[in-house]
C-alpha cells in the first residue's frame, strides 16, 4: 500500500526557515500531482502548494514568494521551503497526493510553529 512520511516540521521564531519533506513509498506508480496543505487551529484547511509530475507550480497567495514546492521524481519526494515564517504560518502541514485511479493520499501531518 502506498503510504505518505511528512518530515521536517517544528518550532522557529518568525523570520526564519523550515524544510518539510514527504515521501511515498509502496506502489507509487499513478501518483501525479503532488501538494501541501495546512490547517491552523479553528480554520478550515487550506492549499498551501502544489507541483505537478512535470513541475507546474501552484501557490496560495499568502505565501508566494516566501515558499518554494519542489519535487524529484525518481525518490518519489516533495519538499516545501518555507522561508520568512511568519506566525500566521503556524498549522499541521499535510502532504498530499493526487493518483490516476485511486482516492487522493494523505499523509499523517507535521506541526509547524512560529512563535517568539
Amino acid at each position: 500500500q502506498v503510504q505518505l512520511v511528512e518530515s521536517g516540521g517544528g518550532l522557529v521564531q518568525p523570520g526564519g526557515s523550515l524544510r518539510l519533506s514527504c515521501t511515498a513509498s509502496g506502489n507509487t506508480f499513478g501518483i501525479t500531482t503532488m501538494g501541501w496543505y495546512r490547517q491552523a487551529p479553528g480554520e478550515q484547511r487550506e492549499m498551501v502548494a502544489t507541483i505537478t509530475r512535470g513541475g507546474n507550480t501552484n501557490y496560495a497567495e499568502s505565501v508566494k514568494g516566501r515558499f518554494t514546492i519542489s519535487r524529484d521524481n525518481a525518490k518519489n519526494t516533495v519538499y516545501l521551503q518555507m522561508n520568512s515564517l511568519k506566525p500566521e504560518d503556524t498549522a499541521v502541514y499535510y502532504c498530499n497526493a493526487d493518483h490516476l485511479v485511486r482516492a487522493p493520499l494523505w499523509g499523517q501531518g507535521t506541526q509547524v510553529t512560529v512563535s517568539s
